[in-house]
């Protein structure tokens, strides 16, 4: 499942180290999470919701609807 965390991030005009700031994690951690090196652990999702101020179900790629190019 493909994650949208760094479309996200550059829509709510946040760097990689102030979304790690407010997510409690280091600044590589978000970009692993937004290459997918790695991805965020699954009770860390609620909080970047929180964050992002969308659902969960945002933070994914919805293969049925057209997804913006840098998602």
């Amino acid at each position: 499942m493909v994650m949208k965390i760094k479309y996200l991030r550059e829509q709510a005009g946040i760097t990689q180290n102030e979304l790690a700031s407010r997510m409690g994690t280091f600044q590589n951690n978000v970009s692993n999470w937004e290459t997918e090196t790695a991805l965020p652990r699954t009770r860390q999702l609620p909080m970047l919701a929180a964050v992002f101020n969308c659902s969960i179900d945002d933070l994914f790629v919805d293969g049925s609807r057209e997804v913006p190019a840098d998602a």
